[in-house]
C-alpha cells in the first residue's frame, strides 16, 4: 500500500464509523490497475469484528439481472424471513428462490436497504464492490440507492469501478479519485532493478501498481541487471490499459495450448464455479491439470470449488486474446453444461454468444430471458435480451416486435437515450397495425425524454388514428396518454384535437367539453398563446363536462378502473376547483399505486395528490407529498416529473420565503421544462418566482413575472390558480389596466364553477379593482366564502382589506384584521407575508413583538426529522416510515432519538399531542 495513505485513511475511517453503528458508502474510481481492487483488499483485512459481504461485476454477466446482488448476498439470505413479507417476496423472485413476478422495482430496492440494515443487527457490515462498471444494472441500481439511504445501521459500502466519469447509478455516491503513486512509492515497488531500469519502467508506468509489477515481471534477467542499456519498451508512453493488456496477453501466450484453452472456458464463464469450468473444459479434452501452469504464473487463484482470476484484466486479456472459434466453443461448450432449469437464462446468453447469425430458437429463449426480467422488474437485463433476440431474428415483423419491447423495457429503465437508438433500428414501414401502436408508445416516450410533450402527444394521437380501425381496444389507451401529454404541454388546442377524436368516451368526454372553444394555445417553441385563445370560461362548457366527470367519478369506485382514468379524472375535478372529489380520487390513486406496487407511477399521483392539497390550503401535506414524489421520481429517472416537482416545491418555498431554494428550485425546472416546451410546469416555476417577488414587495418584478407564467398556458382554466396573485400584483404595481383582464377571467371562472374558493379569491380581485366605495362589501363576501381550512387565502384577504382599513383611517378595524392575518401567516411560515402584517400593524399604531409569533415546535428539527416525526405522529410505525421515505427502520429510530430532546418530549405518545398544539 506505498503512497496510499489518504485512501487508507478514509477507509479506516469507514470502518471504524461501522463499529460505533455509522453507516458510510465510498466510490474508489481510477483506471485500470491504478490499485482499487488492492484498497479493497485492505479494507477486508482490516474488517475485524465487521462481517463482510463482496461482489465483482463481470463484463460477460452483466445483463444476467440481479445476479450481482445475489451474489452479493448469498452469505445473508437465511435473514430474508426477518423482512416484511413483500420485501422477503420480492427478494426470492428476483433470486430466482420463488415463481412470482415482482410489481415494482421500488420494492425489491427497499427489501436491499432493509436486509443490509437487518443483516447489521447482529455485527457490523462491510460491503464490497469490484468492478461496479461490470455488474449488471438492476443490482447496480439497488445497491446505489441502499448506499445512499443507509444512515445508522453500522454498514460500510465501498464501490470501486474504471474510468474517471460516473455512471448514472452512481452519480450521488461520494467519490475519491484514486491516482497514480509518486516516484518514491513506486521505487519501492520496483527492488533489485538497475537504477536506470528502475527510472525507465517508472516513467512508463506513470504511476500505476499494477503496470509497475507487470513490466517489471516481463524483464529479462539481462534487462533487469540494464546490461542491455535501451529497454526493450515503447520510447512514448502509451494507453496504459492497452499497455498492460499486450503484457498480461504476453504472459498467457507463454502457456501451454492447453491451459490457454482452459483459461478462455474460465474467462467466458460468469459464475467462477470450477467444476462448471472443468466439465466445460472436458468436452475439448481439457482437465484440471491444464490449469497448473496458471496457477503457477499467478493468474488464477484455484480452490476446491473455486477459480477467480487474479485481477479482471487478466480475464479480459484470456478471452480477448483467444481466436473467435476458441471463444465461440467455449460459449457452445458452457451451454452445454449449464443444462437444468436453474440455468436456462446463463444458458441462452451463453448460445446467444455462440450464434454468428440469426438462429430463431437461441432468440426464443433470450426472449422468454427478457420476459422472466421484465416481470422481475430487472428492465435493464430483459431491454438487452430483447436487443440480441431481435439481432438473432431473420422475421421482420418479430424482429420488430422483439426491438419495441426492448425500447420499452429501456425506457422503463430509465434508459432514455437507449429507447431512442433501439426505436430507430425498428424496420419500417410496419404493416401490423398493433405493433405500430406500440411503436407510437415508445416513440412518445423518446419524445418527452428529448423533445416536447406536445410533440409525443400528436405521435400518441396519430398512433390512434392509424390503428383505430384494425384495433379499437388501443384507442383508449393511446388516446389517454396523448391527452395526458397534451396537458403538462399546456395546449389547450391539442388538448380539444385529441378529445374530439373519441369524444364517447368520459374520458375524452371532459375535455372535449371544457376545451372545445379554444383556438391555437401556446406553440412548441414556447411563444406565447394567440389572441385567439378564450379569455373566460363558459358556464356552457362546465356544464357540458360536469355529466362525463360524474360517471368518471362514480368509476373511480370500482376496482377495475385503470390508473390514467383515475389520474385523468383527479385532473379534470383539480381543474373546476372541486378538491374535495379532487383529493378523494388522487388519495384512491395514490392508495392504488401503493397497494399494487405501482412504484414508477407513484410520483405523478403523489404529485396529483400535493397540487390538490396545496389549492385545499393544507401546504405541509402538500410538501411532504411532493418531497416524497420527487424523491421516488428521481429514483424512476423520470426527468419530466422531477421538472414538475421541482416547480411545485418551488412554490411552496416561495410563499414560505425560502428565497434561495425557491431560486434554485425554480432554475433546474425551468431548464429542463422550457427548451421543450412543458408549458404548466414553465407556469408553475414562474409562479413560484413571481410569488415570492410579490411577497417581498416587488410588485413589478412580480407582475412581469406572473404574466409570463399565464402566458406560458393560455387558457383560463389552466391559468385560473395564477390569476389571484396577477391581479394583485397588478394593483400594487401601479397598473390596474393589466388587472382588468384577468379579474374578468376569474370572475367568469367563479360563475362557471360555482366553487367557493375560487368566488372567494375573485371577490377578493373585485375589492382590489373596484372603486373605493365598493371594495369593503367585496372583502366580506370574500371571508365569508373562503373554506375555514385554507389558513393562507383567508389570510391574504385579511391582510389586504386590513390595508384597506387603514388607508380608510379606520385603525382599530384594521388592527383586527391585520391581527388575524399575522397569525394565520405566522401559524403556515409565511414569513414574508407576516412581515408584511407586521408592518401595516406597526402603520395602524400597533407595536407588535416579533417574540410572540407563533413558533412550530417542529421548526426546529431537520427537514428529515420533520419527515419522520409528523408520520410518526400519525400512528405510522419505523417500519412504514422507513417504506414512505425510503430509509432503513434504523435510520428512523436514529431521527426520532435525535428529534425527541429538540421537542422537548420523551415518548413517541406525546408526540400527536405536541404537533396538533
Amino acid at each position: 500500500m506505498q503512497g496510499r495513505d489518504e485512501e487508507l485513511r478514509r477507509i479506516e475511517l469507514m470502518l471504524a464509523d461501522a463499529r460505533c453503528g455509522e453507516s458510510g458508502a465510498l466510490l474508489l474510481q481510477g483506471e485500470a490497475g491504478i490499485g482499487k481492487t488492492a484498497l479493497l483488499e485492505y479494507a477486508a483485512a482490516r474488517a475485524e469484528g465487521l462481517r463482510v459481504l463482496r461482489v465483482e461485476g463481470i463484463e460477460s454477466e452483466m445483463e444476467l439481472g440481479f445476479s450481482g446482488l445475489h451474489q452479493l448476498f448469498l452469505p445473508v439470505l437465511q435473514m430474508l424471513d426477518r423482512l416484511p413479507a413483500p420485501q422477503a417476496q420480492a427478494l426470492r423472485s428476483v433470486f430466482g428462490l420463488a415463481d412470482a413476478p415482482v410489481r415494482d422495482r421500488l420494492t425489491v430496492a427497499l427489501a436491499a436497504l432493509s436486509l443490509l440494515a437487518e443483516a447489521a443487527t447482529e455485527m457490523p457490515l462491510l460491503c464490497l464492490v469490484d468492478d461496479l462498471q461490470w455488474l449488471d444494472q438492476p443490482s447496480a441500481d439497488v445497491l446505489a440507492f441502499a448506499a445512499r439511504r443507509l444512515r445508522a445501521e453500522g454498514v460500510a459500502m465501498l464501490f470501486a469501478a474504471r474510468g474517471d466519469s460516473p455512471g448514472s447509478t452512481a452519480r450521488a455516491l461520494p467519490r475519491l479519485h484514486v491516482t497514480g503513486i509518486d516516484r518514491t512509492a513506486a521505487a519501492a515497488l520496483l527492488p533489485g532493478l538497475a537504477p536506470y531500469v528502475v527510472e525507465r519502467i517508472i516513467d512508463q508506468a506513470q504511476g500505476n501498481p499494477l503496470a509497475l509489477r507487470e513490466l517489471s515481471a516481463a524483464l529479462t534477467p539481462a534487462q533487469r541487471s540494464g546490461q542491455l542499456g535501451s529497454l526493450a519498451l515503447p520510447e512514448a508512453p502509451s494507453m496504459l490499459p492497452s499497455q498492460l493488456q499486450e503484457t498480461l496477453a504476453e504472459q498467457i501466450r507463454r502457456l501451454p495450448e492447453a491451459s490457454r484453452r482452459i483459461l478462455t472456458v474460465a474467462a467466458a464463464d460468469d459464475t467462477g464455479d470450477l467444476a462448471a469450468v472443468l466439465a466445460a473444459a472436458a468436452r475439448s479434452g481439457g482437465s484440471v491439470e491444464d490449469l497448473a501452469p496458471a496457477e503457477r504464473a499467478g493468474l488464477v487463484a484455484v480452490s476446491g470449488v473455486g477459480l477467480r482470476f487474479r485481477h479482471p484484466l487478466v480475464r479480459f486479456a484470456a478471452y480477448r486474446r483467444a481466436p473467435l472459434a476458441e471463444r465461440i466453443a467455449a460459449h457452445r461448450a458452457l451451454a452445454e453444461t449449464l443444462d437444468g432449469a436453474e440455468h436456462a437464462h446463463r444458458r441462452a446468453w451463453h448460445l446467444a454468444a455462440a450464434a454468428t447469425g440469426p438462429d430463431e430458437r437461441v432468440a426464443a429463449e433470450l426472449e422468454r430471458v427478457a420476459e422472466w426480467a421484465g416481470s422481475r422488474q430487472a428492465m435493464a437485463s430483459a431491454s438487452a435480451a430483447y436487443e440480441r433476440a431481435a439481432q438473432l431474428t431473420v422475421d421482420p415483423v418479430l424482429r420488430a416486435r422483439r426491438l419495441i419491447g426492448a425500447a420499452q423495457r429501456a425506457s422503463e429503465a430509465g434508459q432514455d437515450e437507449r429507447c431512442g437508438a433501439l426505436a430507430d433500428q425498428v424496420p419500417q414501414p410496419l404493416q401490423d397495425p398493433g405493433i405500430a401502436a406500440d411503436f407510437a408508445r415508445v416513440r412518445a416516450v423518446v419524445e418527452l425524454g428529448f423533445g416536447s410533450p406536445a410533440r409525443a402527444a400528436r405521435i400518441l394521437a396519430e398512433g390512434a388514428d392509424a390503428t383505430a380501425t384494425e384495433h379499437p381496444d388501443k384507442l383508449p389507451v393511446l388516446l389517454t396518454d396523448a391527452l395526458h401529454a397534451a396537458f403538462a404541454a399546456g395546449d389547450a388546442t391539442l388538448i380539444a384535437e385529441i378529445a374530439a377524436r373519441a369524444p364517447g368516451l368520459p374520458v375524452l368526454a371532459v375535455p372535449a367539453q371544457l376545451f372545445a372553444d379554444a383556438a391555437p394555445g401556446p406553440r412548441e417553441d414556447g411563444e406565447a398563446a394567440t389572441d385567439g385563445v378564450p379569455t373566460v370560461l363558459g358556464v356552457r362548457a362546465v356544464r357540458g363536462a360536469q355529466r362525463p366527470l360524474r360517471e368518471l367519478v362514480a368509476a373511480c369506485g370500482r376496482a377495475q378502473v385503470g390508473l390514467m382514468d383515475r389520474l385523468m379524472t383527479g385532473h379534470y375535478c383539480h381543474l373546476l376547483a372541486d378538491h374535495a372529489t379532487a383529493h378523494q380520487v388522487a388519495s384512491a390513486a395514490v392508495a392504488h399505486c401503493r397497494d399494487r406496487g405501482v412504484g414508477g407511477w407513484l410520483p405523478t399521483t403523489l404529485h396529483l395528490l400535493a397540487q390538490v392539497e396545496l389549492a385545499l390550503g393544507r401546504r405541509d401535506e402538500a410538501r411532504a407529498h411532493a418531497a416524497e414524489a420527487l424523491r421516488l421520481a428521481d429514483y424512476y429517472d423520470l426527468d419530466h416529473r422531477v421538472a414538475h416537482l421541482r416547480a411545485l416545491l418551488a412554490v411552496l418555498a416561495a410563499a414560505r420565503g425560502e428565497e434561495d431554494r425557491t431560486r434554485q428550485l425554480v432554475d433546474l425546472a425551468l431548464e429542463y421544462t422550457r427548451p421543450r416546451g412543458v408549458g404548466r410546469g414553465t407556469a408553475d416555476a414562474l409562479w413560484a418566482l413571481g410569488l415570492l417577488d410579490l411577497g417581498s414587495g416587488q410588485a413589478q418584478r412580480a407582475l412581469d413575472r406572473l404574466e409570463a407564467a399565464r402566458d406560458s398556458v393560455g387558457h383560463p382554466l389552466m391559468a385560473r390558480h395564477l390569476m389571484p396573485d396577477l391581479v394583485e400584483a397588478a394593483v400594487r404595481a401601479g397598473h390596474p389596466e393589466r388587472a382588468k383582464a384577468p379579474a374578468e377571467a376569474l370572475a367568469a371562472c367563479a360563475d362557471a364553477l360555482r366553487q367557493p374558493a375560487v368566488s372567494a379569491q375573485s371577490r377578493r380581485c373585485r375589492a382590489l379593482t373596484a372603486p373605493t366605495p365598493r371594495a369593503e362589501k367585496h372583502y366580506l363576501a370574500a371571508l365569508d366564502l373562503h373554506p375555514a381550512d385554507d389558513s393562507f387565502e383567508r389570510a391574504r384577504t385579511e391582510l389586504l382589506y386590513g390595508e384597506w382599513l387603514r388607508r380608510q383611517r379606520r385603525k382599530l378595524d384594521a388592527r383586527d384584521r391585520l391581527r388575524a392575518a399575522l397569525e394565520r401567516f405566522d401559524r403556515v411560515g409565511a414569513q414574508p407575508w407576516a412581515r408584511r402584517a407586521r408592518t401595516e400593524l406597526r402603520a395602524a399604531g400597533e407595536h407588535h413583538d416579533p417574540a410572540l409569533a407563533a413558533d412550530s415546535p417542529i421548526a426546529r428539527l431537520s427537514p428529515q426529522e420533520r419527515e419522520v416525526v409528523r408520520l410518526a405522529a400519525a400512528g405510522a410505525t419505523n417500519r412504514e416510515i422507513a417504506t414512505q421515505l425510503l430509509l432503513s427502520p434504523r435510520t428512523v429510530g436514529h431521527h426520532l432519538y435525535r428529534a425527541f430532546p429538540k421537542l422537548g418530549i420523551s415518548s413517541r405518545t406525546q408526540l400527536a399531542d405536541l404537533l396538533g398544539g
